[in-house]
């Protein structure tokens, strides 16, 4: 029997249940797929796509339309998961009119069922909007790659009294705006609970200790896909870059052998 979507108000009864959320990053069909089968509560099309995919360094030069693409193909995909939509880097930055905007393009064009945007009290306003919409938001604080040039670099946030304020106010501004959930990126482990439990609304963690309602990963990480080093906070599940190279060397050997094709690969 096909299990029921995972959906917003599901989301926030897991966290009254104290059921932890399992969210990891899809770009494509296939994967998709197979995260969806495999329990995953929230898929994140996430504008990581430019370094996990495209090869950039940033995710800063991923575009609008790139997004409405990577969407298409996982929302193709899932019959359980939430699917949400990042925002890409200045798509709502500009003011209220394109943040609402890009949230209805990502919904009616990419099909997703709920949109993620960087920032918290600087973007109150672009979340209020978009929730009064009836588009479904999630927040996304602390280290927030849109802002690395900013940030002066991928830097742990929140490690000052000032700065533990300064998110604590941002977590609030996020949930007063009418935000669903919110990402905690990049702080201090002894600071997710306190934001955690300043909340209502469920928060999901990456790098940022245990003490959330949920977990995201980029899923190329996970997997092990790719020849950067992986942040500290990254889990390595599988070296499927090592996998795949070696099958790739053994067809390669293969064929200039010339042991493939053979019958069974034959008409």
């Amino acid at each position: 029997m096909r299990e029921a979507r995972i959906t917003v108000p599901g989301l926030a009864r897991k966290r009254r249940d104290g059921d932890k959320i399992v969210m990891l990053t899809a770009y494509d069909f296939p994967f998709a797929q197979i995260l969806d089968r495999s329990g995953v509560d929230v898929l994140l099309v996430g504008d990581s796509v430019g370094t996990c995919v495209q090869g950039h360094d940033t995710t800063l030069p991923v575009t609008l339309d790139e997004m409405i693409y990577h969407c298409r193909m996982v929302t193709r995909a899932t019959e359980r998961a939430l699917v949400v939509g990042d925002m890409p880097f200045g798509s709502y930055q500009r003011g209220v009119s394109a943040a609402l905007d890009t949230a209805c393009r990502l919904v009616q064009e990419g099909g997703v069922q709920a949109v993620k945007l960087e920032g918290g009290e600087r973007v109150a306003e672009q979340i209020e909007a978009i929730a009064r919409a009836d588009i479904p938001v999630m927040g996304h604080i602390g280290l927030t790659p849109q802002s690395v040039h900013r940030m002066g670099g991928f830097r742990v946030q929140g490690r000052t009294e000032s700065a533990k304020e300064l998110l604590l106010r941002d977590a609030r501004a996020v949930e007063a705006a009418g935000a669903f959930a919110v990402v905690l990126e990049g702080i201090p482990q002894a600071l997710a609970p306190e934001i955690t439990e300043a909340l209502s609304i469920p928060t999901i963690g990456i790098g940022a200790g245990i003490g959330c309602d949920g977990q995201v990963m980029v899923l190329h990480d996970l997997l092990g896909l790719g020849d950067h080093t992986p942040p500290k906070f990254v889990r390595e599940y599988v070296n499927l870059s090592e996998i795949v190279g070696k099958a790739t060397r053994m067809y390669a050997e293969d064929v200039r052998l010339q042991k493939f094709p053979g019958e069974h690969e034959s008409y």
